[in-house]
């Protein structure tokens, strides 16, 4: 199984553990206990609340590496984006089973602070996280695309710095360069080129904003469920969730 990163922002120890035992003893019947997985060290740094370094925990562990300079994704709390003004806000996340495994995607949409639609699908057998969460943003910007063109104010709440930074950071400079980068391969490469293409139309109008996973904030954790619900149906295109939108409920599904 692939190797996973665990960070705990409530437990009875906070911060990123490099094993699930340990992870574990943190949370294990821990009221309010917040934590999520992550596929690589610097996306679970990037989580743990955007610091520069964070010393990963476990027994024997050696200090994590710093991450490198360079622009970042400021991470809005969810009293921040009770403030936004927008009457359409849209949640994002991507989950695959392990990592690489079995992807989807799942998105919840807000309309005035209440919750009107649930999206999932694009399930793939052998994706990984990172495509199943630009394949949510993708959904995503197509759905703002519309909302946009009927005079409203758009916000896109995403849990994945990769997926943004891709879309609004990176990209412009991968164009530049006839799509390619130093460090070699830019992987979802078609799929970043479609979304790149999609957000230079739309950039001027619409937010894309990064939100903590697992954090408590509800569309996010309405998201998670969605990319779950994908994965456990299979469901290769992106549909509409069709049953009750009973919030209790889908939150007590499995999460992400």
């Amino acid at each position: 199984m692939a190797k996973k990163y665990y960070v705990v922002w409530q437990g009875r120890d906070t911060g990123i553990f490099n094993d699930w035992p340990t992870c574990k003893r943190s949370i294990d019947k821990f009221a309010g206990a917040r934590y999520k997985s992550f596929p690589t060290l610097a996306e679970a740094e990037a989580a743990f609340g955007g610091k520069a370094s964070a010393s990963v925990k476990a027994s024997g562990a050696a200090p994590a590496r710093k991450r490198a300079s360079g622009q970042t994704v400021k991470t809005y709390t969810a009293a921040e984006i009770n403030k936004l003004a927008a009457e359409v806000k849209i949640y994002t996340d991507g989950g695959c089973e392990p990592n690489p495994g079995e992807a989807g995607s799942g998105l919840a949409l807000y309309r005035n602070e209440e919750l009107a639609e649930l999206w999932y699908g694009l399930y793939n057998p052998m994706g990984t996280n990172n495509t199943a969460e630009l394949n949510a943003l993708n959904q995503a910007m197509i759905m703002a695309q519309q909302e946009l063109a009927k005079g409203l104010r758009v916000a896109i709440l995403c849990d994945s710095k990769y997926s943004i930074q891709c879309i609004t950071q990176w990209a412009a400079g991968w164009q530049k360069k006839g799509w390619k980068k130093s460090g070699g391969e830019i992987k979802n490469l078609e799929l970043i080129q479609e979304m790149f293409e999609r957000y230079q139309q739309l950039k001027d109008k619409l937010q894309i904003l990064h939100v903590n996973g697992h954090v408590g904030v509800e569309g996010n954790e309405l998201a998670d469920r969605m990319s779950i619900v994908a994965i456990a149906e299979k469901e290769q295109a992106f549909v509409a969730y069709s049953k009750a939108l009973n919030i209790p409920a889908i939150l007590a599904l499995r999460a992400g």
